[in-house]
């Protein structure tokens, strides 16, 4: 089961895909996003598709958007993985590294990625997200990170490293929060369908790869990064959490920074694959 958000931006409306079939959400809620997780919503929709209650939508031609709408909070976790760790010269970290992106980042999954107007420096990071559906604080054990995560999907965590690492010392977020700089989708795949630590990541510029890994790899696992950060921030239902990078991104100077034109695509198998395009803003 798949749930999607389709439409023009900020005019997405919620579907499902159960098999070859996609179904329209309308009758059971008017979008997804925190308060339809938080209120049994993916339970709500597999009761509904039991019962055949969900009439049969045509999407032919629909735009793919973020599917979660409107996400209160991005929590992000940096040098997830000891390769990447290694190619960005840091030794792995102790503990997780957390920084936020601004919740207007997310844009759907095959949006158009702008590169600001002073960028060179601009980066892909294929990522796995997780969407939070019931609210975490304290709690009181890795595992009871299970019973709080609604689903997993896809994120191209973009950044900019020079704003990353080198304006004011190197502030993680000034480099992360550029508009269209979170590509999230382009589905929401239940929890209990996803196993997070056995799942190959890939990304390609232009056709060519660049990182090619898996969630086996990475340093703190997605529970144990959800347990975490409920001891320090209390988590609602909607947030999403980017759990870091593998090797292969262009800071490792193995790669040129994305320009003007260039196409990434950015994959996670079972949770399927994602396009964007980089666009420079140009002022006056």
């Amino acid at each position: 089961m798949e749930l999607l958000r389709l439409g023009s931006p900020g005019q997405e409306r919620p579907f499902v895909r159960d098999g070859d079939t996609v179904y329209d959400l309308a009758s059971l809620t008017p979008d997804i996003d925190g308060p339809f997780l938080g209120a049994d919503g993916i339970a709500r929709v597999r009761a509904a598709l039991d019962r055949g209650e969900l009439p049969a939508a045509e999407i032919e031609g629909l735009r793919i958007g973020a599917p979660v709408a409107r996400p209160t909070a991005v929590v992000c976790i940096g040098q997830n993985y000891a390769a990447h760790a290694a190619e960005s010269g840091a030794e792995p970290p102790a503990h997780p590294v957390i920084f936020f992106k601004h919740p207007n980042t997310v844009v759907g999954p095959n949006d158009v990625v702008l590169l600001p107007p002073g960028a060179e420096k601009v980066d892909w990071e294929v990522e796995l997200a997780v969407v939070i559906g019931k609210t975490a604080r304290y709690l009181p054990s890795v595992e009871a990170a299970r019973d709080v995560i609604a689903g997993y999907t896809i994120s191209n965590d973009v950044s900019e490293r020079a704003y990353q690492l080198e304006v004011s010392g190197g502030q993680w977020s000034k480099g992360k929060c550029s508009e269209t700089f979170n590509p999230l989708g382009p589905a929401l795949v239940p929890a209990d369908e996803v196993d997070p630590q056995a799942l190959r990541l890939r990304s390609f510029v232009n056709g060519e790869p660049r990182q090619d890994s898996s969630t086996a790899d990475m340093i703190f696992p997605v529970l144990q990064i959800v347990h975490e950060l409920s001891q320090y921030l209390v988590l609602e239902p909607g947030d999403v959490i980017n759990t870091g990078t593998p090797q292969g991104v262009a800071l490792s100077g193995r790669f040129p920074y994305l320009q003007d034109g260039d196409e990434m695509t950015i994959e996670i198998d079972g949770l399927g694959r994602q396009q964007q395009r980089t666009e420079r803003v140009r002022l006056g």
